[in-house]
This record gives structure tokens, sequence and C-alpha cells, in this order.
């Protein structure tokens, strides 16, 4: 799996132009996470796509063609962090209820909403994590379940904006 990192101007339409580059050519995108950055004129747009590695290096390349993207890097390639965030909405009764009580706490995840019949969990952590809870959580009467893309960050001092024309 390869982490594309992509900073671009905050501005409508931008993330519309990306996304289409990848379905022109006929590449899935597997997960997609947009956010502005600690600058609001700039948004940071996390994809992470299952092709080879010759395809991703020249979808690079046709990224960094467009307007609005200030820099693009294939960060799955380096040492990062990457987090997802994962809600689930599951029915409970007095059979079930301690039994999805212990997964919450097994996977340090937390109650954020609870009526009489269901609650709601949220998770964070690595793709890894929060399919192993997925996993276990699905026993039950699962509701509603959705994730956010993968969010990821380079570990060290280096930031995106400092990589100066790298694939």
């Amino acid at each position: 799996m390869h982490i594309i990192s992509v900073l671009v101007n905050n501005h409508p339409g931008v993330l519309s132009r990306v996304v289409g580059l990848f379905s022109r050519r006929g590449y899935n995108i597997e997960s997609l996470a947009v956010g502005t950055t600690e600058r609001e004129d700039i948004s940071r747009i996390t994809l992470t796509v299952g092709e080879d590695e010759y395809t991703v290096t020249q979808v690079i390349r046709q990224l960094n063609k467009l307007v609005d993207v200030l820099k693009v890097q294939n960060i799955g390639a380096r040492d990062n962090v990457s987090r997802e965030l994962l809600l689930v909405k599951v029915g409970y009764d007095s059979n079930t209820r301690d039994d999805i009580m212990h997964i919450v706490d097994t996977f340090r995840a937390k109650v954020i909403d609870i009526s009489i019949d269901s609650l709601i969990i949220e998770l964070t952590g690595d793709s890894e994590k929060i399919n192993a809870f997925i996993n276990l959580i699905n026993k039950f009467d699962v509701k509603e379940l959705v994730r956010t893309g993968l969010v990821s960050l380079e570990r060290g001092n280096k930031t995106l904006k400092e990589y100066k024309g790298e694939l």
C-alpha cells in the first residue's frame, strides 16, 4: 500500500481534479482524507492506493503538474505515523453489554454516546487495529459503521513542504 500525501491550495474544485486524475486512469483510491493544515489556505490530501511502484510514480508526476498542487510525496515509503478514526453504532442488551464493553476496554476505545439499546464507539489507530476491532465487534448487532481515510505524517523533523522535487 502506498500513502500519497498532497499539499494543495485550499480552493474549490482542487479535490475533484486530484481524484479525477485517478479515475481517468482507472486507478482505485482505497482511502481518502482531506483537511486544512496549520495554514487555512492550504489543505492536505492523504490517499492510499494499492497500485505498483511504477504506477504510483507516474501518478505522482501527473499530480505535480496539476494547478493548485504544491507538493506531493509517497510517505508510505518513509517511516511514518498513520491513523484512522472509526465510529460504530452497536445495538446491545443485558446479555451482550459486558462483552462489548470488554472489547471496548481491550482496544482502548471510547463509548461516546449511549442510549437504551445502542451505543456509539470511537476508536483511533492504525488500519490493522481498526480491522481487528471490526472483526470482533461484527459478532454483535452492528447498526452502522464509518471509518475515515488514513491520515499520516512522516516521523522526524522534516515536513512535506520541505521536499524539493522528490518523488
